[in-house]
């Protein structure tokens, strides 16, 4: 039986794909397609949406793997393709200027002041690549771009009014709470190579407790904010962030970086059926 060969091209698309950062791009592409869906718009505003969300997602990714390259080889990042010389520099460079013009020009394509919101949380994404990760403001650019998301799904639909008021600041503090959590991995890594942002100094002991803090607050934020009464998906819903959030405390290892995980998806089940 002979083994199945990969070529070349398909082996850097697929390497081009996890230098992109691809569960946090699927994961907020994926978060803004359900938001566009559950707020209603019809389905060509839905793909535009979620093209724009994914092409900018896609290019903070790049980025990121970009600006991180020479870091990530200090490190011997085996899961970095430009760490590793997988993949070629320049190939990264041109995936990540496409991607730009085609978040500018979709994001535009929903309207000039719509168009304005998405690129705002892109260009969050990019002022934590370029610098903010390293500052105690790591957390900004999260807030922001979690914050300006839902904005930007509900103006998307012509005529619509802005969210209300809890929305973006529930956004936000999904944000933050997903930072902390996402840099829980690679804080040893950051460390050695000079990146100092929130998550570093707050530490691996106090980080995911803080993660869990804000996680839950925002949780207790969309269920009241929501204000269609008390259901019982909420009462659920809360009662499993309630467990989640004791496992954290309490527990050790990576049972708090786990539980703040499981914190944070229900946070987006609430966010996007109760908006």
């Amino acid at each position: 039986m002979s083994a199945e060969v990969v070529s070349p091209r398909t082996g850097s698309a697929i390497a081009l794909v996890r230098a992109s950062h691809a569960g946090p791009t699927v994961a907020v592409t994926v978060l803004a397609a359900a938001l566009a869906v559950a707020g209603g718009l019809g389905p060509g505003r839905v793909v535009l949406v979620t093209a724009a969300v994914l092409t900018g997602q896609l290019s903070i990714g790049w980025c990121n793997d970009l600006v991180d390259h020479e870091r990530d080889r200090q490190v011997r990042r085996s899961d970095k393709p430009l760490a590793t010389g997988e993949l070629p520099l320049r190939t990264v460079q041109v995936a990540c200027g496409v991607a730009v013009v085609l978040t500018v020009v979709l994001s535009l394509a929903c309207g000039p002041g719509v168009g304005l919101v998405q690129l705002l949380t892109v260009a969050a994404g990019w002022a934590y690549n370029l610098g903010l990760k390293s500052t105690a403001f790591s957390w900004a650019p999260y807030a922001v771009a979690f914050g300006a998301l839902p904005v930007f799904v509900t103006l998307a639909e012509p005529g619509a009014g802005p969210p209300a008021a809890w929305v973006p600041l529930a956004g936000a503090m999904l944000g933050v709470g997903a930072h902390l959590v996402n840099a829980l991995p690679d804080l040893a890594d950051d460390e050695a190579t000079g990146v100092r942002g929130l998550p570093h100094r707050l530490g691996p002991r106090w980080s995911p407790r803080v993660a869990v803090a804000v996680l839950v607050a925002a949780s207790v934020l969309i269920a009241v904010g929501a204000g269609s009464g008390v259901s019982a998906g909420s009462v659920v819903a809360l009662a499993l962030v309630a467990a989640l959030a004791v496992a954290a405390l309490a527990g050790s290892g990576r049972t708090p970086f786990r539980a703040a995980v499981g914190i944070a998806l229900v946070d987006v089940v609430l966010l996007v059926a109760l908006r």
